[in-house]
Protein backbone atom coordinates (compact mmCIF):
# COMPACT_ATOMS: atom_id res chain seq x y z
CA UNK A 1 0.00 0.00 0.00
CA UNK A 2 0.99 3.16 -0.92
CA UNK A 3 0.59 6.38 0.81
CA UNK A 4 0.99 10.03 0.29
CA UNK A 5 0.01 13.37 2.01
CA UNK A 6 -0.35 16.88 1.34
CA UNK A 7 -0.53 20.13 3.63
CA UNK A 8 -2.48 23.19 3.24
CA UNK A 9 -2.42 26.49 5.59
CA UNK A 10 -4.84 28.60 6.52
CA UNK A 11 -5.27 31.60 9.69
CA UNK A 12 -8.51 31.69 11.07
CA UNK A 13 -10.68 32.74 13.77
CA UNK A 14 -13.31 30.54 16.17
CA UNK A 15 -15.44 30.73 19.11
CA UNK A 16 -16.32 27.47 20.52
CA UNK A 17 -19.87 27.46 22.62
CA UNK A 18 -20.89 25.44 25.62
CA UNK A 19 -17.84 25.78 27.50
CA UNK A 20 -16.81 27.33 30.80
CA UNK A 21 -16.86 30.83 31.09
CA UNK A 22 -12.53 30.68 32.01
CA UNK A 23 -11.93 28.45 29.01
CA UNK A 24 -9.87 29.82 26.84
CA UNK A 25 -11.62 28.22 23.92
CA UNK A 26 -14.72 29.82 24.72
CA UNK A 27 -13.55 33.46 23.72
CA UNK A 28 -13.20 34.42 20.00
CA UNK A 29 -9.64 33.67 19.10
CA UNK A 30 -7.38 32.55 15.99
CA UNK A 31 -4.66 29.95 15.01
CA UNK A 32 -2.65 29.33 12.18
CA UNK A 33 -3.93 25.90 10.90
CA UNK A 34 -2.43 22.88 9.14
CA UNK A 35 -5.01 20.55 6.68
CA UNK A 36 -3.27 17.23 5.78
CA UNK A 37 -4.57 14.82 3.51
CA UNK A 38 -3.35 11.40 3.19
CA UNK A 39 -4.19 9.21 0.30
CA UNK A 40 -3.74 5.66 -0.16
CA UNK A 41 -3.38 3.34 -3.33
CA UNK A 42 -2.44 -0.36 -3.41
CA UNK A 43 -1.49 0.48 -7.05
CA UNK A 44 -0.04 3.60 -8.89
CA UNK A 45 -1.07 5.13 -12.28
CA UNK A 46 0.84 4.62 -15.52
CA UNK A 47 2.73 7.77 -14.54
CA UNK A 48 4.11 6.13 -11.05
CA UNK A 49 1.70 8.63 -8.90
CA UNK A 50 -1.41 7.64 -6.29
CA UNK A 51 -2.67 10.43 -7.28
CA UNK A 52 -0.58 13.94 -8.94
CA UNK A 53 -0.15 16.16 -5.81
CA UNK A 54 -1.61 19.06 -8.63
CA UNK A 55 -4.86 17.44 -8.85
CA UNK A 56 -5.75 18.43 -5.10
CA UNK A 57 -5.52 21.81 -6.21
CA UNK A 58 -9.13 22.81 -5.81
CA UNK A 59 -9.07 22.10 -1.96
CA UNK A 60 -5.75 24.85 -1.58
CA UNK A 61 -8.51 26.98 -3.83
CA UNK A 62 -11.06 25.99 -0.85
CA UNK A 63 -8.98 26.52 1.62
CA UNK A 64 -7.57 29.79 -0.06
CA UNK A 65 -10.76 31.27 -1.18
CA UNK A 66 -13.41 30.21 1.92
CA UNK A 67 -11.59 29.21 4.85
CA UNK A 68 -8.67 31.75 5.36
CA UNK A 69 -8.77 34.58 6.95
CA UNK A 70 -12.44 34.18 8.30
CA UNK A 71 -14.51 33.24 11.03
CA UNK A 72 -14.78 29.25 11.13
CA UNK A 73 -18.54 29.63 13.20
CA UNK A 74 -19.77 31.56 9.97
CA UNK A 75 -18.06 29.08 7.25
CA UNK A 76 -19.12 25.99 9.20
CA UNK A 77 -22.57 27.39 10.46
CA UNK A 78 -22.75 26.36 13.54
CA UNK A 79 -20.88 26.96 17.14
CA UNK A 80 -18.37 23.74 17.18
CA UNK A 81 -15.75 24.56 14.47
CA UNK A 82 -13.60 22.13 16.35
CA UNK A 83 -10.18 20.96 15.07
CA UNK A 84 -12.27 17.55 14.79
CA UNK A 85 -15.42 19.38 12.78
CA UNK A 86 -12.58 20.86 10.53
CA UNK A 87 -10.98 17.45 9.95
CA UNK A 88 -14.59 15.67 9.32
CA UNK A 89 -15.41 18.12 6.68
CA UNK A 90 -12.67 18.61 4.59
CA UNK A 91 -12.24 14.30 4.68
CA UNK A 92 -15.73 14.38 3.10
CA UNK A 93 -15.05 17.38 0.57
CA UNK A 94 -11.81 15.54 -0.33
CA UNK A 95 -13.11 11.70 -0.61
CA UNK A 96 -16.17 13.35 -2.82
CA UNK A 97 -13.96 14.33 -4.74
CA UNK A 98 -10.96 11.88 -4.82
CA UNK A 99 -11.74 7.98 -3.69
CA UNK A 100 -7.75 7.72 -2.39
CA UNK A 101 -8.07 10.61 0.75
CA UNK A 102 -8.22 8.04 3.28
CA UNK A 103 -7.53 10.57 6.16
CA UNK A 104 -7.74 14.30 6.85
CA UNK A 105 -5.12 15.50 10.27
CA UNK A 106 -6.10 19.37 11.51
CA UNK A 107 -3.71 20.84 13.36
CA UNK A 108 -4.38 24.09 15.72
CA UNK A 109 -1.05 24.94 17.28
CA UNK A 110 2.36 22.90 16.59
CA UNK A 111 1.71 20.66 19.28
CA UNK A 112 -1.71 19.35 18.84
CA UNK A 113 -3.72 17.18 15.76
CA UNK A 114 -7.38 16.27 14.92
CA UNK A 115 -7.85 13.46 12.54
CA UNK A 116 -11.08 11.59 10.42
CA UNK A 117 -10.27 8.40 9.68
CA UNK A 118 -13.01 6.31 8.77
Amino acid sequence: MFTITKQFAFSASHQLAGLEEDHPCSRLHGHNYIVEVELKGANLDARGFVRDYRELGPLKRLIDDEFDHRHLNDVLGHDHPTAEQLALFFYEWAHDRWEEVSAVRVSETPKTWAEYRP
